[in-house]
């Protein structure tokens, strides 16, 4: 019974991430309470599961698979920048392809932004951060967790992009050929207050740092 919250917790996080987002089952919820109300309840309910995910694999038994070395915890303060950026760039833009984006009819895909580069930022940054926390935590149950992550976001872009294309059928070849040719670095490219967005980027890394030891008990610095 030492693993049943962790198990418990897995379950959840993944049903919980399927179910809703189902066409008929997504249909009836955004009937109810709207798309921007999905899409604010969906993200509650994916924190609250990922919570609960993470303090279940803090309480499971501790079976160590590699030692801890002091590089390791620089791995993630090198990746979590780019991740605070992607997630900065990717919050309440358009996103056709992808399974959350807000106003999706108005992507234009002349000023595709972030999605130019990746059509799911957010799974994107989901790999690297799960990828990133892999080396300092070598116990048995955050490599489960993390490893699992990790295998989500690169095989939830395939689900999600075989979902979308049944979806937009013809149209998706079209916006896709469309946003890769409207790819710059440009930063008029990523939208109005871009500026903005790599401040909230930098603000979201510092406050992952400070936020980190009250949420998980361990500070992520050296």
């Amino acid at each position: 019974m030492a693993w049943a919250e962790f198990v418990a917790a897995f379950g959840f996080f993944f049903v919980s991430h399927s179910v809703p987002v189902r066409g008929p089952i997504r249909e009836r919820i955004i009937e109810g309470i709207g798309g921007r109300g999905f899409i604010l309840a969906y993200s509650l309910l994916s924190l609250a599961a990922l919570g609960w995910l993470i303090v279940a694999a803090g309480r499971a038994p501790f079976v160590q698979l590699w030692p801890w070395a002091p590089w390791q915890p620089y791995v993630p303060l090198i990746v979590m920048p780019p991740v605070c950026l992607i997630v900065a760039l990717a919050l309440a833009r358009p996103d056709p392809f992808s399974f959350g984006g807000a106003n999706n009819d108005a992507f234009d895909p002349s000023r595709p932004g972030i999605v130019g580069w990746t059509r799911h930022p957010l799974l994107v940054a989901l790999g690297l951060w799960a990828g990133a926390h892999i080396a300092p935590n070598g116990d048995l149950a955050h490599v489960l967790l993390f490893g699992a992550f990790a295998v989500f976001a690169v095989a939830g872009q395939r689900l999600v992009d075989r979902r979308k294309r049944r979806e937009l059928g013809a149209r998706w070849e079209e916006l896709d050929h469309a946003r890769r040719r409207g790819r710059s670095l440009d930063v008029r490219r990523f939208g109005p207050r871009f500026a903005a967005r790599i401040l909230f980027a930098v603000v979201l890394y510092l406050g992952l740092i400070a936020i980190h030891p009250v949420l998980f008990g361990v500070s992520p610095l050296p």
